[in-house]
């Protein structure tokens, strides 16, 4: 299933729709402000399963990230974050960026990596913060970029649906994606550290 969304206003109708959609346990690829990811209810292991295989990873060893509407919850899915982290963050967000941090007790066990870390991500994209917002809580996300794609298979909603509509169960158009990742902080440490170079510039 194809849906269009306009970004500068996003129809609440539609929203609750891909909302009862990830209630529901299904998958959806969505845009982001970096390129469109594919996403589901962090909480539901099975949906969790089916976007490792489409990606072809171990769900156990995969590092997805979590959408989140603001840092109000961070807390939850973090802990021991410092001051100077969450003045990083909320310095650079909604943002470009993937922060990845250690791992809160509200974080499913198989989300969290051997580190016990998680990625946390607020993108600045109008059409994935009304989905959270509406949610309720943070949605998994992975790049549907894959290594070998071309950049039409990752950005052009219409070439995706063509190529996932048997994998997911809506491919939400909000128009063509980027084709740069987000910029990976890692927050664990005693200062953070750019472990991949993205599309955001990080402000210190």
């Amino acid at each position: 299933m194809l849906t269009k969304l306009y970004p500068e206003n996003p129809n609440p109708r539609q929203i609750e729709d891909i909302v009862q959609i990830l209630k529901n346990g299904g998958v959806i690829i969505y845009p982001t402000d970096t390129v469109y990811g594919v996403g589901c209810d962090i909480y539901n292991r099975k949906a969790i399963e089916r976007i490792a295989k489409l990606k072809g990873l171990n769900p156990e060893k995969a590092n997805f990230s979590f959408i989140c509407k603001d840092l109000s919850h961070l807390s939850e899915y973090a802990r021991q974050v410092s001051n100077s982290t969450f003045k990083l963050m909320k310095r650079n967000l909604p943002g470009a960026f993937t922060f990845i941090l250690n791992a809160g007790n509200k974080v499913p066990k198989l989300l969290e990596t051997k580190k016990k870390t998680v990625g946390i991500r607020i993108p600045d994209n109008p059409i994935a913060m009304a989905i959270v917002a509406y949610f309720g809580n943070p949605i998994l996300s992975t790049s549907v970029r894959m290594d070998d794609d071309m950049v039409e298979y990752s950005t052009d909603p219409e070439l995706i649906h063509e190529r996932y509509e048997e994998w997911v169960d809506m491919v939400v158009d909000g128009g063509h994606g980027g084709y740069r990742v987000s910029t990976i902080v890692d927050c664990t440490g005693d200062e953070p550290e750019i472990i991949r170079q993205g599309s955001g510039i990080l402000e210190f």
